[in-house]
């Protein structure tokens, strides 16, 4: 079954909701909300699983029958943590992103 695509604007919002549940989880177990920084390396954590997840799925690393489920769990994780990133940095993901996509499209058009 095809899921309907998602929205940039309503991947931001729900991102937006679910970060604050996280945080208020992290106030409760901890007595304080994580820092950009530690958001940053959380990110970074879950992108290097998505290459070990990658590696798995192509043949090049045993992980069995977890692969493609896990690889696609920490993809959509990484796009959570990317939007996350950029509200908890003020970056406008809509505007960064599209930029991004211009610039490089002028560059391999050349």
């Amino acid at each position: 079954m095809k899921m309907k695509a998602l929205d940039m604007n309503d991947m931001i919002s729900r991102s937006k909701k679910i970060r604050e549940a996280y945080h208020q989880l992290e106030q409760q177990h901890h007595g304080s909300r994580w820092t950009v920084e530690e958001d940053a390396l959380a990110f970074l954590t879950d992108a290097a699983l998505v290459g070990r997840y990658t590696m798995s799925q192509q043949g090049r690393w045993p992980a069995g029958k977890e692969a493609l489920p896990g690889l696609k769990h920490k993809l959509g994780e990484c796009m959570w943590w990317l939007t996350v990133l950029a509200d908890r940095m003020d970056i406008d993901m809509n505007e960064a992103t599209q930029q991004f996509l211009d610039k490089t499209e002028k560059l391999v058009e050349k």
